[in-house]
């Protein structure tokens, strides 16, 4: 059993709690990141109390207090009792086991009065400390919640249905908050402290994190994580949840299959990602394909991929390597496809080059309100790349390059919907044309409030890209889909 000591006693003689070797030593896929890169005795950033703000009665946050209270004398004496080295070479399950064995005896020896569900409550929660991620665990373990947003160690906010909450989750205190921070940076050996105050890394299951501690952040660390479902979302569950209708998924289905150059363009937490991942579903599996993102967030299933990451600047601000950078490097690794989780500056020249010569199929994601919206976009980020090139020299490289541009959008209700499938045709004179295939037409609102709409074809049921269906022989099914949507417009219309 860990090697126990006889005493259940508190805080171990001059060593502060924050410096106590606590839940980022232990998981052995993480301990040897964690002591190379946060060492134990760096105090978290200081927050003064009256900055933090209490949302709480005053009676909650007694209970609260005397309850936080409670658990740090126990979790104290736990780190007293057990060995971190042995417990780091457990199975989670097991290691679960031996930690509610050993505080079970702690509250039996400590004679501490609690009643069989306060027991249950804090035996999970103490072995979340130790082994997850403390108060986060119950939120991570839900698949309906899409981001966990924490303002300080007394507020956290969730999004469910695009609707977002405020939770009674809430950290022991600033100091708590900051070691789950560190536990999770440090799994991608990255850091945050004083001296690196803005950290962006990802969890084992692909979730976006991005922390901001103080004293940039003035009421305690900021920690926002996108999360991705268990399951990954496919087309057929988008026509589901009205996302796009199922002639407008066929569309997108031989989008993916005919190797078409596609931007996919929306604001933030519309969806893009997702959307992303649904269309690389119809890659074929002997394809060679390479992904660069900022935080890895792409899951593709085909066997052949290749994960490049992003990496920031050390303390020294040496060894960054930027976007461009890999997008660039993969270039010389024989792609098929390149697909890029995030178009966001310079590296638009080197993603555009990339479609134009050769690598038909590739992908990409860039924040914008509309297909206008994107090509200009793309535009600006060529020219702030220094760039010295004529406008009309740009758009036509992107006429070039880019096939079509999908549009996601998160409307007032909450929900994410598709609401232009566009393609890119040509340029005349200085102006780059495009056509809808596919629009969003909201119809208005219900009695509880949701937007109500329909996805509808504009009637062009032979698009640019008909040519390249065709050499794949995926026309037929393409004609057939844009024209049962005409047939549906035409009965909507009639009736």
């Amino acid at each position: 059993m860990f090697g126990k000591r006889m005493s259940f006693g508190g805080n171990t003689p001059g060593v502060p709690e924050a410096a106590r070797p606590v839940a980022s030593n232990i998981r052995p896929e993480r301990t040897e990141l964690a002591i190379k890169r946060v060492p134990e005795n760096t105090p978290p950033p200081k927050v003064r109390s009256e900055d933090v703000i209490d949302v709480r009665s005053p009676e909650a946050a007694q209970r609260d207090k005397e309850y936080f209270q409670t658990k740090s004398a126990i979790f104290n004496a736990l780190i007293d009792s057990i060995d971190l080295s042995q417990l780091a070479t457990m199975e989670q399950e097991a290691a679960r086991e031996e930690i509610r064995d050993i505080v079970a005896e702690i509250i039996g020896l400590k004679s501490i009065v609690m009643s069989i569900s306060e027991q249950e409550d804090l035996l999970e929660d103490i072995c979340n400390d130790v082994l997850g991620y403390g108060p986060l665990e119950p939120l991570l373990a839900r698949d309906d919640i899409s981001d966990i947003m924490v303002n300080g160690s007394q507020r956290c906010y969730i999004e469910v249905g695009g609707r977002v909450k405020l939770t009674n989750v809430r950290f022991r205190d600033d100091s708590h908050l900051m070691n789950v921070c560190q536990r999770i940076v440090s799994q991608v050996g990255r850091r945050v402290d004083e001296a690196s105050p803005i950290c962006d890394a990802r969890l084992p299951d692909g979730s976006r994190v991005n922390v901001i501690a103080p004293p940039l952040s003035i009421d305690g660390a900021a920690l926002t994580i996108r999360k991705f479902k268990k399951d990954k979302l496919t087309l057929g569950q988008l026509v589901k949840y009205n996302s796009i209708s199922a002639e407008g998924a066929e569309v997108l289905r031989i989008l993916g299959r005919v190797r078409a150059n596609v931007l996919i363009s929306g604001g933030t937490g519309s969806g893009k990602t997702t959307l992303l991942n649904c269309l690389t579903a119809f890659i074929e599996r002997d394809e060679r394909v390479i992904t660069c993102e900022d935080s890895a967030e792409l899951q593709l299933q085909q066997p052949h991929v290749v994960r490049l990451e992003t990496r920031p600047p050390n303390l020294e601000g040496e060894g960054e390597i930027t976007m461009r950078d890999l997008v660039k490097n993969c270039l010389r690794m024989r792609p098929e496809r390149i697909i890029v989780g995030e178009v966001r500056g310079p590296e638009a020249f080197d993603l555009l080059q990339a479609m134009n010569t050769g690598h038909d199929g590739s992908m990409g994601t860039l924040h914008a309100n509309s297909p206008r919206e994107a090509l200009s976009r793309l535009e600006s980020m060529i020219t702030m790349g220094g760039y010295s090139l004529p406008s009309r020299t740009i758009r036509e490289m992107i006429v070039s390059s880019i096939d079509v541009i999908v549009q996601a959008a998160r409307l007032r209700d909450g929900s994410r919907r598709i609401t232009h499938i566009t393609e890119v045709l040509g340029i005349e004179g200085e102006v780059i044309v495009t056509q809808d295939i596919f629009l969003y037409d909201i119809m208005g609102e219900d009695s509880n409030g949701m937007l109500m709409g329909r996805h509808r074809s504009t009637g062009i049921t032979k698009p640019a890209f008909s040519e390249r269906a065709r050499y794949f022989n995926e026309e037929a099914n393409l004609v057939q889909a844009l024209e049962q949507s005409n047939a549906e417009q035409r009965d909507l219309i009639n009736s």
